[in-house]
């Protein structure tokens, strides 16, 4: 979704664990971004922007609600996750928010999930979307903040949830070294007001425990243990251990909050 780190992305969305990644968030928060647009007031006609699309629930999810006479421009500096020509209003296109040149076109939305907290250059991004919004068109960015819940178990209370915190905790430490800001997420009022949006607003939501954050931590756990036993955070052993705790089904998995703030250029 990102431009890679000095030590490249470290969620590729080519590996195999990336379509159950993706899957477990649309479960998880594709209901509170949908609130959130359907709050804003999309619908029919509109022009939209979905930066970084990652997985198609989104794009499709707007697709069908602006129907024919809107559009949707999906773009990704990977887009391995669309296998053929999507069917109008939906034009996929590679770009990085972060580097290239805005679209030249105006949007009535532009919406990001979990893309800015990874790109190296979050003010250019940001200001590129700002800055492809029509008068009156409306900016919905959606990113995680690890620093202000860093626990995969916040109930810890017997071994295996020290484990699950302390491979959490290896997981956060390789996603800074390649430039993530896990902080990020609690600044975005702020940061959309000083980019001159008007009535900024923001909420949280937080999953702390469901069937999808079992299966999400399932798949990034696999994504990245190579890279966590290299970087020496974690033996094989431990990691099996976990996944196998992880698979028993008694530990409270949680989320980062996701934070959502949007606002409208005037």
């Amino acid at each position: 979704m990102t431009r890679p780190g000095r030590d490249g992305y470290l969620l590729d969305n080519r590996q195999p664990e990336a379509g159950r990644r993706f899957d477990a968030f649309s479960t998880l928060f594709d209901p509170p971004t949908f609130r959130h647009l359907e709050r804003l007031g999309i619908g029919p006609g509109w022009r939209c922007w979905e930066v970084g699309a990652g997985g198609a629930s989104v794009v499709s999810w707007l697709a069908r609600t602006v129907g024919p006479a809107g559009r949707v421009l999906a773009t990704d500096i990977d887009t391995s996750w669309q296998d053929a020509a999507p069917p109008a209003p939906v034009e996929v296109r590679r770009h990085d928010v972060g580097a290239d040149a805005p679209p030249a076109e105006r949007f009535d939305l532009v919406h990001a999930r979990l893309v800015l907290v990874h790109v190296p250059d979050r003010e250019r991004a940001l200001r590129s979307m700002v800055q492809t919004l029509r008068p009156g068109g409306h900016l919905l960015i959606e990113d995680a903040d690890p620093g202000l819940q860093p626990l995969l178990c916040p109930d810890e209370h017997s071994p295996a949830q020290q484990l699950a915190n302390r491979l959490r905790h290896g997981f956060r430490a390789l996603l800074k070294e390649r430039g993530a800001d896990l902080s990020y997420g609690r600044r975005l009022p702020r940061l959309l007001r000083e980019a001159g949006l008007a009535r900024v607003e923001a909420d949280a939501f937080f999953p702390l425990t469901s069937p999808a954050c079992t299966a999400l931590e399932r798949a990034t756990v696999e994504q990245i243990r190579a890279t966590l036993v290299a970087a020496d955070l974690a033996t094989d052993e431990e990691i099996d251990q976990h996944l196998a705790n992880v698979a028993e089904g008694s530990m409270d998995l949680a989320t980062a909050p996701l934070i959502s703030a949007w606002g409208t250029k005037e």
